[in-house]
């Protein structure tokens, strides 16, 4: 979907400023309510805007341990291990991929021990031929979604 300037500036408050209310957005944008709530509605229709609900840190709800868990998948099982694998708490994401295994999972755990044991659990699902995992050591870029959203409006304006 295209995104024009005006977008961009709006995607930014919402980024930055999660917690305003939409009659706050417009006066720090200065343009009238309806116009700023016809463009939410347009956004989220496009799927740009996909939810509302606050960031959580697994780390503060005490699962400090992140891990990347490829899963190598027993052919024509990978929709059964992946509806197995939302029944996992521990894993926050899960993607079928390419290359070096089926699926990729993002799991954390309270520490080394929990993740083994949410690994073995992994090993244990039916169609599930193995396994491998990368523990991050820090992060190095957080998830972020602003420079592509300013790029893409840059690109919008050129």
């Amino acid at each position: 979907m295209p995104v024009d300037a005006l977008d961009t500036r709006i995607l930014r408050l919402l980024l930055e400023q999660p917690r305003t209310s939409v009659r706050e957005y417009a006066r720090l944008l200065g343009v009238a309510r309806g116009t700023l709530q016809a463009r939410l509605d347009r956004l989220e229709r496009a799927g740009v805007i996909t939810g509302t609900a606050p960031s959580l840190s697994p780390a503060a709800l005490g699962h400090p341990v992140l891990a990347f868990v490829h899963i190598e998948v027993t052919q024509g099982h990978l929709d059964e291990v992946g509806e197995a694998l939302a029944g996992v708490p521990e894993i926050v994401e899960a993607f079928s991929i390419t290359g070096g295994g089926d699926l990729l999972t993002r799991v954390v755990a309270r520490d080394n021990a929990h993740l083994e044991d949410v690994v073995q659990k992994l090993i244990s699902l039916p169609g599930v031929v193995r396994t491998r995992s990368e523990v991050a050591l820090r992060e190095r870029v957080p998830h972020r979604l602003l420079p592509l959203v300013e790029s893409i409006g840059r690109s919008a304006r050129s």
